[in-house]
This record gives structure tokens, C-alpha cells and sequence, in this order.
């Protein structure tokens, strides 16, 4: 072999070697003999946005590592790789370069997927998915047929993003900090616009009770996703609207988990958005009314509902009935109320929530204190300085007095229902998913729309709706769908009559919600996927992706999976049975404090190593690690360290540099650092096979003992870091032991130094997957290092004849001595006793005391 480690000149001829031989494809299930011998790996799929960064990097050589070792483990490996195709910046680049969002797009996947390749990830490149070509969204749409048959797809009215000067909706992600359209600036408003919901709250208690199922997620993500469906359990209570004759029947209904304050109601509260709003708002409040509506709708919902700021509202000169006390209270419209939240509305109990207390002495409201911490205690509301919001008794409460407020809340329920005033209910924060949008690249939603039959399913054999090529792209006025007459005007399906297509498109998550139910069968040209393959392979092992898709991702890919299951395709409950959420890959950036600005490292002045300042103006710069970003000058591209050290060097630092679940600190000292051990380890082959290729040499049998035992230790630690919880970066540490012990073995002829070379080969296989494929045919061995077996730990070769123990005295360590193994605790302490440092040390002192912690340390007290 060549005395020089070239990795670029390796990798690509190994990795034209994997793709002539189809090195990773994906075998047959039915050639598994044993059932729960197979091993489904994936990685979250990327936006073709057509440059790889380091997160990329990382995420994909975590599970690519997995794979591997579970493939020399013995299992039969599913390790796919697609695109989540579709999305706002691909219609972005339409309206800006003038490109099609198709063309751009499969650019962009052209050169990400060549970028994969170079990093040697062993993809079955047979079973590639792209989310935004028809023979994928074909079952995307007939997924959301399946969701319509079973009464889970729905329209309803909703709030939307409405730019007033483009009059077109925007997503969440085109209104900026300050409410403002990201194209035309325009102040954004809200409309309530007629919209495709998928009914999850019908899954809320499944998908809240089953993350008790899962065992192989960070807790904190399951944390998350409680809280994100916020379960609550209260009741629905109502007031009568009093004082309107065209209201003599409606009622104002509230969600509240305090029913047992209910007597301490002396308001309510609707949402500006609420339909009730125009209809209880007296002839004199209208243009008050209308013009606070106006204000509000230009706000966000994080700024309405910010703990940070001041909660406004104003009367809307309408009158309701607490039907609990008899008494008139007035309704008022606040911002902190959203129409989307409960019912839309909030009963105000002052003196027992917070927010309410300070929005009530805000606008002269009344208070009532129907809770005190104990008998006796004052019920004078002039004494509150905030809301008593702890348990108690009640008060001022009727029939309910004295009652403890938590047995109140049932009784005063169950006194509700009976009244006909309400009912028990358990609620979720979780709303329903809305799926529309008012764009072109996205799945078109398979719904014509028919004056005689309403919403009409396409037919099965009808899909895919594709999308139309010839479509102009403005960034103004309604979806480049909806001005398509052609494409928009068709028969009904059903009956025939002239009828419309929908135009909203899905939202992207949706084709990421079931991608994952594909790999198993990604070529099936007959159905989404065949069930008997998907429940083979499904759910996957091993999944790996960003924190960021904590909630939403991950809650619709359960709750993707929950309804097929319904509807008999899977016969699995959860998606993903363990979950890895890698940390950020951060790197030095240098900012400004004073104006907030990031310099450019190659702009920093650094006259004074010490303490970097800014050229302009010569201010001092705060250096911190953060997540890499071109806005804040600190992005690595990963084309260059490829170029400079190789693909195996890339995965070996991202792996090594801290656990797969912290944060990873870019340095470019350790990159080379890892660079420089690979080059140890080529040459610590190339020295052993010269060495072997000489005359033998015969063995110490100490010697070879201490260095199998080297061995088995590695193939010990590392089987054990790679187990579960993917310790790659003490795995690495374990392999960098092992080569130390090779490289300082003087006798490199022998056949345990043999053994060792080829262990250290087949360790690091998964972490430089090109280098040991170099190295396995190096030593002789036929065929891929990725198909051989993974090392088997002799326990024996783990037993010491000696160990080492420490000698302390009054805690202070002095030195060491060797002792048999297994030496009891009496005669340990006289051979500690007895040695040089043990008499040295102790030089006359007496002994008052010694500690034995046999196989380990004699600590003498003097």
C-alpha cells in the first residue's frame, strides 16, 4: 500500500466501487431468518435549498455510523434518503430568478445529492423520494382522500395573514416581527377566509396518553409535545346575552378549568375576530368597536398573548346574565383573546386570575372574592394587592359556601348540567391542523368543488392532480392556480355539472408526515405503499433529526400514523420507536455589542490578539460561539473541508467533537486532529504489514496477554457506546486507545498484533467508512469491510493477572505497586505496606488506620 494517506484519491474510487456494486442496497425482507433482526435508520429529510451546511453533515453521519454497525451486527439495514421538496422558496426563486420552482428545485437536489455521495453515506439510493414529483404526491393526495372518507379533512372559516396591496394570504413566515408583509411591506391584517382543516384534536388523547409508550425519546421532547396538546380538563359554562331581543336565545360559552370561581364572574370577554362581536355592540360603541377591531387585526397572535405586555380591550355596550349569581355583567373584546383558542371567549374572575385582576383595575371593572385561604378570612376585595389564585374555601358563593375549592369544581359543575347552564369537558390546547395554503408549489388538495354535490373527491383513478406547468409568477394577488380557468373549470365528477377545482395547495408538512411509510416500498406504482412491507420495516429504529421538529413533525407523523392504522394500512401505533435529536454545530462569531452587528472574521481587527475589535469603529468585539449562520459570518462550508481533509476526516470530527445530542463547537485545530490519527492509523498499518512481510519475531506472553486484552477492552467499550445511546464520541476515544496500544507494541509480527490491527479496522469501519475499506483489503482480507462481521468480545481475554493499586497516604496518592489479581483485603494491605513507597512515605510514622478497597487502593492514615 502506498506509504501516504491521499483521501481524496481514496474516496472516490471507493466510492465509485459502492455504486457499481450497489454496495447498499437495501436485501429483501424475506431473506431475514430472524424477525426482529432488521434495522430501519433514517435521517429527516432535507429542503433541496442545493448546498449541504454542517448540520447536514452531522445529522447524516450520526445515522449513517448507526447503520453500519448495525449492518455488521447482522441486521438486514433499511437507510433511506429523500426530499422535502415543496415549499416556499422554491416559488421564492420563481418570483425572483425567473426559474421555475421545478427546475430549481431539482437542481438543487442534483447537487445536494452529489454532496451526500462525496460523504460516503451508505444510502440505498433505489428507494430516493422527492415530495414534489407526481409519483409521490400522487399518494399524498390520496392519503388526504383517506383523512376526507374518514371525516378527518374539513373547510371551515379561519383567520388568516391577508396582504391588503399584493391581496394575497401569507403564511406565518412572510409576516416579519413588526406585522408587515415580506414582500410589500404592507401592515398584514387578519381575514377569515374559507380554509382545509385535518380534525387532530380527534387524536389529542391518543397522542398525549401513547408518549408513555415512547421509551426511546429525550424526555424533554415528549415534555414539549404534552404541553403543545395541553390537555385541561373543566368545564363549558354559559351566559345568556341579556338586554337584545334579536339575542333573546344566545348564549356566550367559556372553557374554564375554574368553575369553582364562577360566582366571582363580573365580566366576559370575547375575541375582536368573534362573530358575536358585531351583533352585542350597542348603536354608541360601533365605530369604537370597529376601529379596535381594525387595530387588533394587524397584530400577531405571539404579541396579542405576550405575558410581557399589557393586556387592552374596550366595552362593547352589550350585556350577558352570570346565571350562577343572577347579576347583569357587561362584555368586553380584549386583544389577549383569540377566536382560534376554546370558544372564543373568557369569563373574568378579577380577584382569582392574575390577568384578569390587572385588566379589571386597568379599566374600572368590579371585583368579587368568592375564594379565601381559610374560614374567616377576609373577603373584602379592597384588600387584594393581586389574585388569590391558591386553593381554599368559598365564599359569596351560595349554596357552595364553606365548600373546599377543589371539591367545588366538580360540584358546581354537576350543579351546572343539572341547571342547564353547562357541562363537563376535557379540552386540548391542540387546534385543529390548518392544512391550506394559497400557493403553487405544493400538493394540490384532490377537491372539486360542485354547485349540486359541494366537495367532491377525485377519483382514485383520477390522481395525481397535477400541477400545471404554465403558470406566471408575480407574488401578488391570488394563487397562480386560482387565475388558471383552464386547469380550475371542470366537470364534476359525481354529477357532471360544470364545477371548480380546489386551489389551495397542502402545507409541506403533510408530505413529511407519511414520507417515511414510502422507503419500505418507494417504487409501488400501485398504491402508497404496500402494508405488508411498511409494517416489515416500520417503525423506524433509529430516527435523527434537529430539535426544531420537536412538536410539529413529529406530533403530525404520529398522528399520520394513528389514522392509517384506522383505516388498516399499519399495525403500529407510534412512527419512530427511538428518537436522537442532535445538537446545533456552532462556530466563533464575532459581534458587536454596541451596534449589534457580526464582523466578518476576515475582516476583524485583531492588532491585539487579546481583544478583537471592529475595523470601522475600532469598538471591542464579543467573541461566543453560536449556530452557524451567513448572518453572522461563522458558516463552515463543507465542500472545503472535503476538499482539504476528505469525507472520513469530516464524519470522524463531527463525531468525535462532543455527544451526538449536545452542541458541537467548530474548531478548525481538532479537524486536524482528526486528520492526523487517521494518517496514525494508515501508517500503523503500513508499518505492521512491512513488519510482517520480514522475519517473525517470538512473542512475550506477558506482553501479548496485556495487548489481546487491549483488544477486547475496545471491542468492549465500543460495542457498548454504540448500543443505544450512541456514544460516538467516546467510541472514537475507545478506538484512539486501541491504536496508541498497537502503535507502542514493539512486536509486530505476532498474530495477537494481528488481530488487533484487523479489530481496529473493523471498529472504525463505520466512522471512516472509505479509509478502512482501503485497509481491510490492505491486510488481506476478501471482500467490503461494511459486510463483515462485527468483532466478538472474549470475555476471558478481560481478566488481569495483575492489577495495579494505588497507595495513599491520608488521601494523598504516592505512587502504585502491582498485585496479583483477586489478592484479599489482608494480604493487599501488607504488600501495600511492605512496599518502597508505602516505607518511604510513612518513614516511622505509626499507622493509626489503613483502607482497603481491594483491586483498587490501600489508603494509610499516619
Amino acid at each position: 500500500m502506498d506509504a501516504r494517506y491521499n483521501p481524496n484519491e481514496i474516496e472516490a474510487k471507493w466510492q465509485a466501487v459502492w455504486a457499481e456494486q450497489n454496495a447498499d442496497r437495501t436485501p429483501d425482507l424475506a431473506d431475514r431468518s430472524q424477525e426482529h433482526k432488521k434495522f430501519y435508520a433514517l435521517s429527516m429529510f432535507p429542503y433541496p435549498s442545493g448546498n449541504l451546511h454542517m448540520g447536514h453533515v452531522r445529522n447524516y453521519s450520526i445515522t449513517d455510523a448507526i447503520a453500519r454497525v448495525r449492518r455488521m451486527q447482522g441486521y438486514q439495514v433499511l437507510h433511506p434518503m429523500g426530499w422535502d421538496a415543496f415549499g416556499l422558496p422554491a416559488e421564492n426563486a420563481a418570483i425572483d430568478r425567473g426559474v421555475h420552482p421545478a427546475v430549481w428545485t431539482e437542481q438543487n437536489i442534483a447537487q445536494m445529492k452529489g454532496q451526500l455521495q462525496r460523504l460516503g453515506l451508505s444510502y440505498d439510493w433505489e428507494r430516493e423520494v422527492a415530495t414534489c414529483r407526481p409519483d409521490y404526491y400522487r399518494w399524498t393526495q390520496w392519503i388526504f382522500l383517506q383523512f376526507f372518507a374518514a371525516g378527518l379533512a374539513y373547510q371551515k372559516e379561519a383567520t388568516v395573514n391577508w396582504d391588503p396591496i399584493d391581496q394575497t394570504v401569507l403564511a406565518n413566515e412572510q409576516v416579519d416581527s413588526e406585522g408587515k408583509s415580506w414582500r410589500s411591506g404592507a401592515l398584514v391584517e387578519k381575514r377569515l377566509l374559507r380554509q382545509w382543516f385535518f380534525k387532530i384534536t380527534d387524536y389529542a388523547e391518543q397522542l398525549l396518553t401513547d408518549l408513555d409508550k415512547l421509551t426511546g425519546w429525550p424526555e424533554r421532547v415528549k415534555t414539549m409535545q404534552a404541553n403543545w396538546i395541553g390537555k385541561s380538563t373543566g368545564a363549558l359554562l354559559d351566559f345568556p346575552i341579556v338586554g337584545n331581543a334579536a339575542l333573546a336565545d344566545t348564549k356566550i360559552t367559556v372553557f374554564t378549568t375554574r368553575p369553582d370561581t364562577v360566582y366571582g364572574v363580573t365580566y366576559v370577554v370575547l375575541a375582536p375576530e368573534h362573530p358575536l362581536v358585531a351583533q352585542v355592540t350597542t348603536a354608541d360603541r360601533q365605530s369604537a368597536v370597529a376601529a379596535f377591531v381594525q387595530e387588533i387585526s394587524a397584530q400577531s397572535e405571539i404579541d396579542r398573548t405576550a405575558d410581557d405586555k399589557p393586556k387592552r380591550g374596550i366595552p362593547t355596550g352589550g350585556t350577558a346574565l352570570n346565571p350562577f349569581t343572577g347579576e347583569e355583567i357587561p362584555i368586553w373584546i380584549a386583544d389577549y383573546v383569540l377566536y382560534e383558542y376554546g370558544t372564543g371567549a373568557v369569563m373574568g374572575v378579577p380577584t382569582h386570575d392574575q390577568r384578569d385582576f390587572q385588566f379589571a383595575k386597568n379599566n374600572g371593572l368590579p371585583l368579587k372574592v368568592v375564594i379565601v385561604p381559610e374560614a374567616g378570612a377576609s373577603a373584602d376585595a379592597a384588600d387584594l394587592t393581586a389574585a388569590y389564585t391558591e386553593t381554599g374555601v368559598l365564599v359569596n358563593s351560595g349554596q357552595f359556601d364553606g365548600t373546599p375549592s377543589p371539591e367545588a369544581k366538580a360540584k358546581i359543575t354537576e350543579f351546572a348540567e343539572a341547571q342547564g347552564w353547562g357541562k363537563a369537558k376535557v379540552q386540548y390546547r391542540l387546534r385543529d391542523w390548518l392544512i391550506s395554503r394559497q400557493r403553487y408549489w405544493g400538493v394540490p388538495i384532490p377537491i372539486v368543488h360542485c354547485p349540486n354535490c359541494g366537495a367532491v373527491p377525485v377519483p382514485d383513478d383520477q390522481l395525481p392532480v397535477e400541477l400545471p406547468s404554465n403558470v406566471q409568477f408575480s407574488g401578488r394577488g391570488p394563487s397562480p392556480l386560482a387565475k388558471l380557468d383552464d386547469w380550475v373549470n371542470v366537470p364534476c365528477p359525481t354529477c357532471g355539472t360544470p364545477a371548480k377545482r380546489e386551489t389551495d395547495t397542502m402545507d409541506t408538512f403533510i408530505d413529511s408526515s407519511w414520507y417515511f411509510l414510502r422507503y419500505p416500498d418507494a417504487r409501488n406504482e400501485s398504491a402508497a405503499f404496500d402494508p405488508a412491507k411498511t409494517n416489515a420495516w416500520a417503525p423506524v429504529d433509529q430516527y435523527v433529526g434537529g430539535i426544531e421538529h420537536a412538536i410539529l413533525h413529529l406530533l403530525y407523523s404520529r398522528f399520520f400514523t394513528k389514522v392509517l392504522r384506522d383505516r388498516g394500512l399499519l399495525n403500529f401505533d407510534e412512527p419512530f420507536s427511538r428518537l436522537l435529536t442532535q445538537g446545533m454545530v456552532q462556530a466563533m462569531a464575532y459581534k458587536n455589542p454596541t451596534t449589534g452587528k457580526y464582523i466578518a472574521p476576515a475582516d476583524v481587527d485583531f492588532s491585539d490578539p487579546s481583544q478583537p475589535k471592529d475595523p470601522a469603529t475600532g469598538d471591542p468585539l464579543v467573541s461566543v460561539y453560536e449556530k452557524m449562520s451567513k448572518s453572522k459570518y461563522n458558516g463552515v462550508d463543507p465542500e472545503g473541508v472535503l476538499a482539504k481533509y476528505g469525507a472520513d476526516t469530516s464524519r470522524m470530527f463531527v463525531l468525535f467533537k462532543a455527544p451526538p445530542e449536545k452542541d458541537l463547537e467548530w474548531d478548525d485545530a481538532d479537524v486536524e486532529g482528526q486528520f492526523r490519527f487517521l494518517n496514525r492509523v494508515w501508517r500503523l498499518v503500513s508499518n505492521s504489514l512491512e513488519a510482517q512481510a520480514g522475519e517473525a519475531i517470538a512473542p512475550d506472553p506477558k506482553a501479548e496477554k496485556d495487548l489481546r486484552r487491549a483488544i477486547h477492552t475496545a471491542i468492549k467499550e465500543v460495542s457498548e457506546d454504540l448500543a443505544e445511546d450512541y456514544q460516538l464520541n467516546t467510541a472514537i476515544s475507545e478506538l484512539m486507545k486501541l491504536s496508541n496500544a498497537l502503535n507502542d507494541y514493539a512486536n509486530k509480527t505476532t498474530p495477537v498484533f494481528a488481530e488487533g490491527i484487523q479489530t481496529l479496522v473493523l471498529l472504525l469501519a463505520p466512522f471512516a467508512p472509505h479509509l478502512t475499506e482501503e485497509l481491510w483489503g490492505a491486510i488481506g482480507q476478501s471482500g467490503s469491510v461494511h459486510a463483515a462481521t462485527w468483532p466478538a468480545l472474549d470475555e476471558s481475554a478481560l481478566v488481569a493477572d495483575e492489577v495495579t493499586i494505588v497507595i495513599q497516604i491520608k488521601g494523598k496518592t504516592r505512587g502504585t505497586i502491582q498485585v496479583p489479581a483477586g489478592t484479599d483485603k489482608d494480604t493487599l494491605e501488607q504488600l501495600a505496606l511492605n512496599s518502597d513507597v508505602a516505607q518511604k512515605h510513612i518513614a516511622g510514622q505509626e499507622v493509626k488506620k489503613a483502607i482497603v478497597v481491594p483491586g483498587k487502593l490501600v489508603n494509610f492514615v499516619v
